[in-house]
């Protein structure tokens, strides 16, 4: 009370001047006039002074003096003051001090004489009265006070109906219910009802429920009856009491409460005349009864929801259902009468939301609109409130509709006129009536209208001041459609217009909002009403019941039930049958075409559920083994793939989930992208495509569409733009390009670490290959303005972005092409000139402008020492150039057209069609005809002005500052490598352009070293390829190989395409090519060898692949070799060798990795189909007769097997350019023979020395182990000097031992001199390879200076052995003992376990036959031919056998002489070039598996010749051509008193110097 608060200096000098400030004070509260505030401040002031007096603080005569003058300022203020009085009274009585209770009782006694005793009676305790000494007890006066209330309140007067007389009531219901449409007014009625009842002495009680009977009766009358009622009335208590009688009698069991009652109530409490809360309290059931029905009718719908999903027998299932109808036909005997739903209902109709809104508060959210009539009272009050409005932005334009008229009532809710109004009533009363807005659909529709009226407004007024009322509204439309609108759509009899409205509405909101409605929608809108719940079971019911009856032959039947059921709860039911999917993917295709009945809502809600299933936490998308994607993931991603292309559903939504998972680092998703692409543009990425395909892949887009894909997806213009628009709608083409890129990384290094290897791969491939197909899309739909607009340059996208190299190219070639292209245009049309000449002169211009920005933002990307040797110019050429600049696929244009016109033919021929299809049909196939024919004019016209600009640009693309193998080695790197394996018709476009470079004489660039290094070194690329890069590496190889196999065909070929190429040149001279120089070319012949050799380098890398026992190794090899399998293997034992390794897999791999074991099979059978196609080595490549056969065993070279090529090539293997001018240097040291002799191996050398042949480390390895084991070997095999004489006498045994061996190799010989030719053969190539690699295979060079004399005849001897066409010689004989050491460690290529060198020795040397199984089996195998050979051979005498060698030196020399002058002869005629032809490289044909029984044969025949003919054999190999040489090396013969021992040593020694 104390809100006035005296200032303290009042007080103090209250005589001087502070009463007279109170007293002002006074004076202008009561003359103020505030609502009753006035009151209120007097009373606080009074308070003030009165408390002051009490505390102490102020005499009571003074206060009392001016409280009597105040009296006369307000005739209240007794009254006033005797409150004042009252409260002090109550605060000083509960003190305990007595001063202050007794200042209190004398102010209040000398204030008696102005304040009257009656008031103070009235309001003070009766204790302060008696202290007063206004009554004499306070006891008594309790008393007395309990007597006067228990007769005014409790005692009741008796009127009984004598003294009422019932002629008065009779004539009060006449006076009530006479006609009151004339004068007749209330207050004359109320002055009639007065008279009646003094007159007939009524009861007023009485009279007042009779007007109430009378309302009843009357409820239209209510401006009447409401007025007499506020006129009558005293109290509102009164009449709330018999109102809540006549509520009271209708509460017994069976009564039900009239409309009309309900009515009056509402309208009392609408006018005020009676409170709520009282009238509450007489209304029946009360508000726990209620709370306890809703739990009860909730419980009872999760019941029947959980029967109806639970699977029950039959008959368990009908008694079920009939208790269920027993029950609600109960129910529906007996409803329940709730007064307080009557009395809200009627609230409702006369418009008093007010009181309505109290009422439903009190009840559980939703339970009293869950009453039908509650819910359509409350959209008739909704109607009504919004009319206004929608009459001015709802209805649609034509439509009349029908105007309601408006409530009387004044205090009803004010009609909207605005959106903004909306917020005051409208929008909580659609709150209150949720989902039961479903019995008014036409207020839906309005509301909906209304939405999407206020939506349009939303978009199209910018102005800053309404942007905040704007959004606030937004929010409120949003809440409406979340808790109102879908909910009410739920409970609606499958009514598709409605749904068809609500998405005019929904496809305003952006899909993030839909998504958040249908999530709510789905997830907790059914959880919340009893009905939602029954709803939502009986939805997944008759689900279940279609979906179980759903095949391709009920497809429409089945759709139109789906259809019927989806426009009320297309969640429930899509989750459903996405949960089938998942199971069954069978399922897809019927349930996709089944869809066609759906409504524009419900595609968009499938969007939705597709996404959230997509994106469900608790599904794993890996299968258990961690290798694979899911199925479930597998069969949505097709279905995404089917149903977005067949029917028109927003994309945005998915394309931003897949964005937002790159984002995350997820790229399983990437499925979806892959399908949705290939369906909806017709996109189809594959590596299992034909090689018709692919040529198809390489002309203009109409004949991509028609022979590119597997299937011919039709009509794909509709759903390609729509995903184009998307994209480009949402700004997510480029960003998933960028993601797609950087994520192919992701997946290996930051995916990729605990996952399995063959998971990682595929998830690379499948973001590789998405990437490949989206990129194609947007480079095939977008227009020119909108690429260039979204693709940043090459240099911001790989040094902004991280874009990968050839990602990175990829994305900006469509944009290169555009760019040309409308220069060109612009060009043209600038200057008018139709000759072809002047047309290719603009086009070149026109890429000079486009490309020269081009070529300055690449130099960015790579280090500047690249540039020494590529020009910018020639690696962004390769880059941005493709398969259609390159060459016109005439075939597939050709093939395409002929099926057209077989078409054409087919159409006519058929009698069944009708004459008009028929006659649209051929048009089709008309103008497709025409459109191939004008593409393919095109593309020629565009092939010759690129193949122009290549000639042009050319000369300037390699500069070589460093070597050549380092250009080349560059080229493969930067260029070569990485495209290859981007897609398949990248594949064959690398191949194409290594080709195209070769064909236009481009300078410095060695086509033969580019395809050496390309076929040598395969192990690792493959062993670094995932699945589909295997198929593209394999085509790359193919391609590559066809071009080799068609120069290697034909003589003339070769001469024409190759002969005065720079490409093939031997030597590259510092001035560059001057081309004349015949000697400088690589001829056919050695061509061919060259050929046989990378054939054989194939075949060593399969082999080894194939023994690793990796997954990926094998895998991938059989894929390459699948693909390369046109063209390789040709020559028969590679085959053999192949087909043995592969048989191997096939048994292994049976029951441990099924994939493999399939891969291997179908490899296994298509490689025995072309069995027939190969041909014996001979025939491959040019072999010499058995008598040259040592020449060419001395020059062969190459990885440690036969299948080398010739002499020309001898240092290509082993490095062989690396070392070759060295080698040349170093023959020309030596005598002329020799000279010639290395010319040829010379030939293919390059300047720098730098080989590129078998530059891997796995070769080098081989070299350091060769390198150790010639160490070792030297120990052993000491020089021909003195020293080495003795030490040879004293390791007699040893030497002793290694003969006989010889001698019974050679004997075997005799019976099987093919094999034996081969590995002489193979042991020339070894000591070649090791010379080539400049190994030292001198013992040591202090035994070389101390005789330099002899290591000249040493020199001499091995060179006559180079050349010697004489196969027999000791030389030759001591290589083939070292190449049966080697063979004995190194299996054939179709067994070895990795990749060995063949130059690689092992220290045993006793071994004799070659083996062809594992190095276990060859050693026992030795030890038994080395015990039965000892024993054979102890019988012969010493002397026999030094005679026989004698005569076999003899008979050598006469041969000898006799071949060396025709060698020169022939030498001479071939200008030096053909040194190579009389080479025999043998291939592993020889080291073909052979069988057990083959081997004892051979070992049988082996052991029973004589010595004179395995001396015989022997001497063939070897051998000089001059006279000198054969004295020279007879002398030291015949020095050697250890015999042809010796003598094998010293050959073995002058082989190591050469």
């Amino acid at each position: 009370m104390a809100t006035l608060i005296l200032p303290g200096e009042w007080i103090k000098n209250w005589e001087k001047s502070g009463k007279h400030e109170f007293v002002q004070l006074c004076k202008e509260l009561t003359e103020k006039t505030d609502h009753g505030n006035e009151t209120k401040d007097i009373q606080a002031a009074l308070y003030e002074v009165c408390s002051q007096v009490v505390q102490g603080n102020l005499k009571i005569d003074l206060v009392s003096a001016v409280l009597g003058e105040m009296m006369e300022l307000r005739d209240d203020l007794p009254s006033i003051l005797a409150d004042v009085f009252c409260i002090l009274d109550l605060e000083t009585g509960a003190l305990e001090e007595k001063n202050k209770r007794d200042h209190y009782t004398h102010l209040v006694g000398a204030c008696l004489s102005f304040v009257p005793e009656a008031i103070l009676k009235e309001r003070l305790d009766p204790e302060t009265l008696e202290s007063l000494g206004l009554i004499k007890q306070a006891h008594q006066f309790n008393q007395k006070i309990v007597k006067i209330k228990t007769k005014l309140f409790y005692k009741q007067q008796k009127f009984n109906l004598l003294r009422e007389e019932n002629e008065g009531y009779a004539k009060l219901i006449t006076e009530l219910g006479q006609d009151l449409s004339g004068n007749i007014t209330s207050n004359l009625v109320l002055e009639s009802i007065k008279s009646l009842i003094g007159c007939f002495n009524l009861d007023p009680n009485r009279v007042l429920d009779i007007i109430l009977e009378v309302y009843e009766s009357r409820s239209e009358q209510d401006e009447f009856f409401l007025s007499l009622i506020k006129s009558y009335m005293c109290e509102p208590i009164t009449l709330c009491h018999i109102l809540g009688f006549k509520f009271k009698f209708y509460q017994e069991p069976n009564e039900e409460t009239p409309k009309s009652l309900y009515h009056i109530a509402a309208a009392l409490l609408n006018h005020k005349l009676i409170e709520l809360e009282d009238l509450y309290v007489h209304l029946m059931p009360v508000d726990a009864t209620i709370v306890e029905e809703h739990k009860r009718e909730i419980s009872e719908a999760k019941q029947i929801a959980r029967k109806l999903v639970t699977v029950v027998l039959p008959s368990e299932k009908s008694e079920d259902k009939e208790k269920e109808k027993e029950k609600e036909e109960e129910k529906n005997e007996k409803p329940p009468d709730n007064q307080k739903l009557g009395l809200l209902e009627a609230l409702l109709r006369i418009g008093d939301w007010h009181h309505a809104q109290s009422i439903m508060d009190q009840m559980p959210s939703f339970y009293a609109t869950s009453h039908k009539a509650i819910a359509l009272a409350l959209c008739q009050l909704v109607h009504l409130t919004m009319e206004p409005l929608y009459r001015r932005a709802g209805v649609p334009k034509g439509a009349k509709g029908c105007a309601l008229q408006p409530l009387q009532n004044k205090r009803a809710p004010q009609p909207t006129e605005s959106f903004e109004d909306l917020r005051k009533n409208t929008f909580s009363m659609l709150c209150y009536l949720g989902p039961h807005l479903s019995h008014d659909p036409i207020l839906f529709a309005k509301i909906v209208r209304l939405g999407k009226s206020f939506m349009k407004e939303y978009q199209t007024d910018s102005r800053p001041e309404v942007k905040d009322k704007m959004e606030i509204l937004l929010s409120c439309f949003l809440s409406i459609a979340d808790q109102v609108l879908l909910p009410s759509l739920s409970l609606m009899e499958c009514n598709a217009c409605m749904s068809e409205e609500l998405w005019g509405l929904f496809k305003l909101f952006p899909y993030q909002h839909r998504y958040r409605l249908y999530g709510q929608w789905k997830n907790e809108t059914y959880s919340g009403h009893p009905l939602l719940v029954k709803v939502k079971a009986q939805t997944v019911e008759r689900a279940r019941y279609i979906m179980k009856r759903l095949t391709k032959e009920n497809i429409k039947q089945s759709g139109r039930q789906i259809g019927k059921l989806s426009h009320s709860n297309p969640t429930i039911l899509f989750d459903y049958m996405l949960s089938q999917i998942q199971w069954y993917d069978n399922l897809i295709v019927p349930v996709v075409d089944s869809l066609k009945y759906l409504t524009s809502l419900n595609y968009d809600v499938l969007a939705y559920c597709i996404i959230e299933a997509l994106a469900n936490p608790e599904k794993e998308k890996m299968k258990h083994d961690d290798t694979t994607l899911s199925l479930w993931l597998q069969s949505l991603a097709s279905l995404c793939g089917a149903v977005f292309r067949k029917y028109p559903i927003e994309l945005a939504g998915l394309l931003q989930y897949v964005t937002n998972q790159l984002k995350a680092g997820k790229s399983f998703d990437l499925l979806i992208l892959k399908e949705v692409v290939q369906k909806m543009a017709g996109i189809e990425i594959t590596d299992e495509m034909t090689s018709e395909q692919l040529e198809a892949m390489t002309g203009g887009e109409q004949l991509k569409a028609e022979g590119g894909y597997f299937g011919q997806i039709r009509n794909t213009k509709k759903s390609s733009q729509r995903l184009k628009d998307a994209l480009l709608d949402h700004e997510l083409a480029l960003p998933l390009c960028l993601l797609m890129a950087q994520q192919r990384n992701g997946v290996v290094f930051l995916e990729g670490g605990e996952k399995h290897l063959k998971l990682v791969g595929h998830l690379y491939d499948q973001c590789h290959d998405t990437l490949v197909q989206f990129g194609g899309f947007l480079a095939s739909n977008l227009s020119t303005e909108d690429y260039i607009k979204r693709v940043p340059s090459i240099d911001v996208l790989c040094n902004q972005f991280h874009t990968p190299h050839d990602a990175a190219f990829f994305l900006s070639r469509p944009m290169y092409a555009h760019q040309i292209l409308s220069k060109y245009e612009e060009l043209k049309k600038a200057e008018k000139g139709n000759r072809q000449q002047q047309k290719v002169t603009k086009y070149v211009a026109a890429c000079e402008q486009v490309m020269t920005p081009v070529h300055e933002a690449v130099m960015s990307l790579h280090p500047a020492r690249v540039w020494d040797d590529l020009r910018p110019q020639f690696y962004a050429t390769f880059w941005s150039l493709t398969m259609y600049d390159l060459a016109v696929p005439h075939a597939a244009y050709e093939r395409e057209v002929n099926k057209l016109k077989a078409q054409i033919k087919a159409i006519e021929e058929n009698s069944e069609i009708p004459l008009n299809k028929k006659k649209k049909e051929k048009e089709r196939c008309t103008a497709l005809q025409e459109k191939l024919q004008e593409e393919e004019k095109k593309q020629m016209e565009h092939v010759q002005r690129v193949l122009h600009r290549l000639k042009l640009e050319k000369d300037s693309w390699l500069l070589t500052k460093s070597t050549k193998n380092e250009t080349i080695t560059k080229f493969l790197q930067l260029c070569l490598f990485p495209r290859c394996i981007f897609s398949s018709i990248d594949a064959v476009y690398c191949a194409r352009f290594v080709e195209l470079v070769h064909q236009q004489k481009t300078p410095n660039f060695c086509t033969l070293l580019c395809y050496d290094r390309v076929f040598s070194a395969i192990i690792y690329t493959v062993a670094s390829c995932t699945e589909n890069e295997s198929h593209r590496y394999g085509r790359f190889l193919c391609c590559m190989l066809e071009t080799v196999t068609r120069w290697h065909s034909n003589r003339a070929v070769y001469e024409k395409e190759c002969a005065n190429y720079p490409g093939f040149l031997t030597i590259f001279r510092a001035t560059g090519f001057d081309g004349g120089n015949k000697a400088d070319q690589l001829d056919y012949e050695n061509f061919r060898h060259v050929v046989h050799k990378w054939h054989y380098m194939l075949t060593k890398a399969s082999v080894h692949c194939l023994e690793t026992g990796d997954y990926t190794h094998i895998r991938n090899i059989l894929i390459v070799l699948t693909k390369i399998l046109p063209c390789y293997p040709k020559v028969l034992n590679l085959g053999q060798a192949l087909e043995a390794r592969v048989h191997k897999i096939c048994l292994e791999e049976k029951d441990k990795r099924p994939d493999l074991y399939a891969l291997a099979m179908g490899y296994s059978g298509r490689l025995k189909s072309q069995k027939v196609h190969m041909v014996p080595e001979n025939e491959f490549h040019h072999k010499d007769q058995p008598a040259r056969s040592a020449t060419p065993a001395s020059q062969q070279n190459g990885p440690g097997s036969a299948g080398k090529p010739a002499a020309n090539t001898s240092k290509t293997e082993e490095g062989g350019f690396e070392d070759g001018d060295r080698v040349k240097d170093k023959s020309q040291g030596t005598t002329k023979p020799v000279n010639k002799a290395n010319s040829t191996a010379a030939k293919v050398t390059t300047s720098n020395g730098n080989g590129a042949l078998n530059s891997t480390k796995a070769v080098k390895d081989d070299k350091e182990k060769s390198g150790k084991e010639k160490k070792e070997k030297k120990e052993k095999t000491p020089g021909s000097t003195p020293e080495t004489k003795a030490e040879n006498r004293r390791e007699k045994q040893r030497d002793e031992r290694a003969g006989k061996e010889e001698r019974l190799l050679r004997e075997g010989k005799e019976k099987t001199p093919k094999a034996d030719r081969k590995l002489d053969e193979k042991s020339g190539k070894d000591d070649k390879a090791k010379a080539g690699n400049g190994e030292p295979v001198e013992p040591a060079r202090d035994a070389v200076k101390e005789s330099k004399n002899k290591e000249k005849g040493d020199r001499n001897a091995a060179i006559a052995t180079l050349k010697s066409p004489n196969p027999r010689s000791d030389s030759a004989e001591s290589e083939r003992d070292h190449k049966r050491r080697k063979l004995d460690s190194h299996s054939s290529p179709s067994h070895s376990s990795s990749v060995k060198d063949s130059s690689n020795e092992l220290k045993d040397p006793a071994t004799k036959h070659i083996n062809f199984n594992s190095v276990a089996r060859s050693k026992s195998r030795e030890r038994e031919v080395e015990k039965k050979d000892t024993e054979s051979v102890q019988g012969r005498s010493k002397e026999k056998k030094e005679e026989k060698e004698r005569k076999e030196r003899k008979r050598d020399h006469a041969v000898n002489d006799r071949e060396a002058s025709q060698e020169s002869k022939r030498r001479k005629d071939e200008n030096g070039t053909n040194s190579s032809k009389n080479s025999q490289s043998t291939s592993p044909s020889c080291d073909s598996p052979l069988t057990p029984e083959k081997e004892k044969t051979k070992r049988s025949k082996s052991s029973s010749k004589e010595k004179a003919e395995s001396v015989k054999a022997e001497r063939a190999s070897s051998g000089g051509k001059k006279e000198s040489r054969h004295e020279k090396s007879e002398k030291k013969e015949k020095r050697d008193s250890a015999g042809g021992k010796e003598e094998k040593k010293h050959h073995k020694s002058s082989d190591k110097h050469r």
